[in-house]
């Protein structure tokens, strides 16, 4: 679908508006056509999904399978490893996060998934096979999905509920008021009609975030130039790696777009560590997806995720760089 999609906005940019595919406004267009049209249907989906779901399956009863901790650890590994089967950037991954919230899985594991879902997948697992051979790619896999793991479980044992926006904390309280009921026996198509309505509130409720969020990457992804960060990257400086984490945040991309620039960077002599670090804040965090996630929960909640996440990755560029 998504290939349909990106020969769609392809023929809609290059062909009918006749913007040239090799000039910034060209590429940051049609980032921005294809970006939305993925995202809109991937939320109107997902929430259609989840809605059917909360509608047949005692959501309840896994909400607190899942917050009584008795699988030590185990429900963060599924979400990690959900998040790896799923080809997602970190804008694309959010409406499966929303869904996940409203649902009502705990939080720190669907944050879980937030933070696995853009580092590491099939795609950046094939292109990063191809650019730095077997042994750096495992532990480059292997790091991501610790990465979610700890992450997710840190967050969610700061009891974060809180921070979500009021109308998502009212989901959850409805949901949680529901389940005390007992369930109804309705046809599939009285069901579908309220599910439809719900979902296109949802998409409504958070449009202007997503238009916002992707006009912002497409900007960055047209008009920044690739070697925009490297002038700033001096090499055995301790400073290096926190810097291109900053450096990466803004520059909103997927794997596929950002390891080639990154093999070129460690071939240019950057070590692998302050790469690594730099393709992990360009994939795994970003302004649009600040954005996004601003209608789901508060700018304090962002922060601390954000920071989080942040020295996480940093971390593993100090770790990279002292293993090779």
């Amino acid at each position: 679908m998504f290939n349909w999609l990106q020969a769609g906005a392809d023929w809609l940019v290059y062909s009918a508006a006749g913007l040239a595919p090799e000039s910034h406004l060209g590429a940051a267009v049609n980032f921005f056509v294809f970006d939305t049209l993925k995202i809109f249907i991937l939320l109107f989906a997902i929430t259609i999904v989840m809605g059917i779901v909360n509608s047949y399956i005692p959501i309840d009863r896994l909400r607190n399978f899942l917050s009584r901790n008795k699988l030590f650890g185990i429900e963060y590994v599924l979400a990690s490893a959900f998040g790896v089967v799923t080809p997602f950037c970190s804008c694309s991954s959010v409406p499966l996060f929303i869904g996940f919230v409203k649902g009502g899985i705990p939080l720190g594991i669907t944050f879980t998934y937030l933070i696995t879902a853009p580092l590491v997948n099939e795609v950046a697992i094939a292109v990063f096979l191809g650019a730095f051979g077997l042994q750096v790619t495992a532990i480059y896999v292997g790091t991501g999905i610790t990465l979610g793991i700890l992450g997710g479980w840190m967050l969610g044992k700061m009891h974060l509920e809180k921070s979500l926006a009021p109308w998502v904390q009212e989901i959850l309280a409805k949901a949680h008021e529901e389940s005390e009921l007992p369930p109804e026996h309705r046809p599939f198509s009285n069901r579908i009609r309220e599910i439809l309505r719900e979902a296109a509130h949802t998409v409504r409720g958070i449009a202007i975030y997503v238009l916002i969020g992707i006009g912002i990457g497409a900007i960055m992804h047209g008009f920044l130039p690739t070697g925009f960060f490297e002038g700033y990257v001096t090499k055995g400086q301790w400073y290096s790696v926190p810097l291109v984490v900053l450096l990466g945040i803004p520059m909103y991309s997927n794997a596929a777009g950002v390891i080639p620039v990154v093999q070129v960077l460690v071939a240019k002599g950057i070590p692998l560590g302050t790469a690594i670090a730099f393709m992990m804040g360009v994939i795994g965090l970003s302004l649009p997806e600040a954005l996004l996630l601003k209608k789901i929960m508060n700018w304090r909640l962002i922060a601390i995720y954000f920071s989080t996440i942040g020295a996480f990755m940093i971390l593993s560029g100090y770790l990279f760089n002292f293993w090779f």
